[in-house]
């Protein structure tokens, strides 16, 4: 809406203008005719309503037509021309009723209008009473004022229109001239209301970044509601400032475009706002001042009769325009854009290292880096991408620790170089990330169990320190925490932490090494045709040793139990069934891992199916069963994590066996 200048002002000048209005009736004499047409037909007919008609056109409303209703019946006060020429005069750039042009300027114009009409009577002034109470159409009252000479009518203001012409008849009902506008309190309030602070922002030139940023976080409903609001509104100049400090990413506001950019300038823009208050430059107090970002306040600083603002930068901040007043409180220019530590911490992120680019300049991790490389997965992209991660990053000891106990395959991470060793380490590297969170020391609690990227968990421990336990018996320190990074933190540790998953591949079961050696894939077969638990057996704690034959000393076997048994699917009823149970339980000793420097000559073993074995200690190692063919250690002291596996030339044989095959 236009500017209005003071609702005062607008009256005096009304004053004078009626006092003027009165003394020349040449000016404004009205022309009637008696011929009873419509409302607005008269008023169109009536020289000295022409600005009456004007308006009732140009508020757009409908009352011209129902002015024209003849099934209606109205009472019409009809200003003159010359009342609203003053209300115009009075009006800062309205010079004609055509500048009521926007949606908002209408709808006043159309409240004023109806506050002359009175709806469903035609009251001649014979039938008005002195201090009668009249019901707009607009919705406010009239009083109605009559004495000996004259006929006038109170609005809301303080100055009384009178009644120059009364009793004009119309077909729908009656018009008496007058010679004011008259001004509900709902208009009244309007002329005299101050536009709110998003308005004054939108009005002031200097201030259109700080509009742009309150549309952008979604504050304009905020910052137009009641309040009273105080708000310090940096100008243009010192956003730019602030855009600058940001760096080449930020050349705008449009450059806030992820959630976490937009929060953040939302949380800034409420750090320059003090809720349920309206402070005055004339109030201001040295001391801290909360603001609408929650939890966060700023300092006001007295400079020696100045005010000054201090945030939370080491940049105080100037007030250069203040007390200018809204309707819901009262802004003052600044010229820096205050700093929550939010947005402090913020900035520092944008100088911070990826967790990659951490780790590369870090010397005790310079073994991780080369994993990294070396697992050829992804992951060094992966862990300089936007995050956010938490990483517990295992020093050069750790890893050299971890290829220590591999043995003399692995003296170096460049050992891992198969498909199925690098797949390896991606899966011991993605065990010591977590995704989608900045884990610090201080958010982790005793005994938390988390998930990590490789999909087992790790726990927490806290007594005495910051541990991680993984898959082994050994936990791991954090031996340097919280170090933060642009994607994330990273923890150091003194171990490289292992999956389940990947101890079963290092240090496998006795049937997951079976599994994996392509000679013992017969004696695989044989534990699972024989169905009697014998996998989940040799699966479980132990310790067991297992003298395992190898393929060729199956088919052996087979080729000496005749043309009934061509595979080991031959064994399918339950007796044959329970026969090659008692010849796998024969190579099978429980309770111990037996390794070959623990056998002595003739050594009686006695494995679960009952019957004894003698160990052959001389040039190598064999062993003796219930034939008379002995069998010799080909591969010893194969170490599982439930025992060891000794593997052998022969199928061993017990004599409840030999007898059982007629042998």
């Amino acid at each position: 809406m236009k500017n209005f200048r003071k609702f005062k002002s607008f009256l005096t000048l009304l004053f004078f203008s009626l006092a003027i209005f009165s003394c020349d009736k040449n000016d404004d004499t009205p022309t009637i005719k008696t011929n009873e047409v419509s409302i607005t037909a008269t008023a169109q007919a009536t020289d000295a309503l022409n600005s009456l008609v004007a308006a009732l056109i140009q508020a757009d409303a409908g009352l011209v037509e129902a002015l024209n209703d003849e099934t209606a019946t109205y009472t019409v006060f009809a200003p003159t021309n010359n009342a609203f020429t003053s209300l115009l005069e009075s009006l800062d750039n309205y010079n004609s009723l055509e500048d009521f042009d926007t949606e908002e300027e209408k709808v006043l114009l159309a409240q004023i209008l109806k506050y002359h009409v009175i709806a469903d009577i035609a009251a001649k002034s014979t039938d008005l009473s002195d201090n009668q109470m009249i019901t707009t159409l607009q919705g406010e009252d009239v009083i109605i004022n009559l004495d000996t000479s004259s006929v006038s009518i109170t609005d809301k203001t303080s100055t009384e229109a009178t009644v120059t012409a009364v009793d004009i008849m119309a077909s729908n009902g009656v018009v008496h001239l007058i010679n004011k506008v008259l001004l509900p309190q709902e208009v009244i309030d309007a002329l005299n209301t101050t536009g709110n602070l998003v308005s004054i922002v939108v009005e002031t030139e200097p201030l259109s970044i700080l509009e742009a940023a309150v549309i952008k976080a979604d504050l304009v409903d905020t910052l137009s509601s009641d309040g009273p609001f105080t708000v310090f509104a940096p100008t243009n100049d010192a956003f730019l400032a602030l855009l600058d400090a940001l760096g080449d990413n930020y050349n705008s506001l449009d450059d806030f475009d992820t959630t976490e950019e937009l929060e953040l300038l939302k949380n800034i823009l409420l750090y320059h706002v003090i809720p349920n208050a309206t402070v005055m430059a004339a109030d201001l107090t040295a001391g801290d001042v909360n603001t609408a970002f929650t939890n966060n306040s700023i300092t006001i600083i007295d400079n020696q009769g100045t005010f000054t603002l201090g945030d939370a930068s080491d940049t105080d901040t100037n007030i250069t325009g203040t007390d200018i007043l809204a309707s819901n409180g009262v802004a003052h220019t600044i010229d820096k854009v205050l700093l929550p530590q939010a947005a402090i911490d913020y900035v520092a992120t944008l100088n911070l290292k990826t967790i990659v680019e951490l780790a590369v300049e870090t010397n005790d991790l310079s073994i991780l880096v080369s994993t990294l490389q070396q697992a050829d997965a992804g992951l060094v992209d992966t862990l300089s991408g936007d995050g956010p991660f938490t990483v517990f990053a295992p020093t050069n000891d750790a890893f050299t620790a971890l290829l220590e106990s591999l043995g003399d395959e692995y003296n170096t991470v460049a050992d891992f170089d198969t498909d199925e060793e690098k797949a390896l380490l991606v899966k011991i590297l993605t065990y010591h990330v977590i995704g989608n969170t900045t884990a610090l020391s201080t958010d982790l609690t005793d005994q938390q169990e988390i998930t990590t990227l490789q999909s087992e968990k790790i726990t927490i421990g806290l007594t005495g320190g910051v541990y991680i336990n993984d898959a082994t018996d050994t936990p791991a320190q954090v031996t340097t925490a919280d170090i933060i990074a642009s994607n994330g933190v990273v923890h150091i540790i003194d171990k490289v932490l292992l999956p389940q998953e990947v101890l079963d591949i290092l240090n496998p079961n006795i049937v997951q090494k079976a599994q994996s050696v392509p000679d013992l894939s017969l004696l695989v077969d044989a534990l699972i045709q024989a169905d009697a638990g014998l996998v989940e057996t040799l699966s479980g704690d132990g310790p067991f040793t297992v003298f395992a034959p190898t393929n060729d000393a199956f088919a052996a076997l087979l080729d000496i139990l005749g043309n009934e048994y061509n595979s080991l699917a031959d064994f399918d009823t339950a007796e044959e069934k329970t026969i090659l149970t008692k010849i796998l339980t024969y190579h099978v000793v429980s309770g111990a891992a037996v390794q070959s420097s623990d056998l002595s000559n003739h050594q009686e073993i006695i494995p679960l199916q009952g019957e004894s074995i003698f160990a052959l200690v001389h040039n190598g190692v064999g062993l003796r069963d219930k034939t008379s063919t002995d069998a010799n250690v080909t591969a010893a002291d194969v170490i599982t994590s439930n025992g060891v596996v000794h593997i052998i030339d022969k199928v061993l044989l017990p004599q409840e066996v030999l007898d059982a095959l007629g042998h």
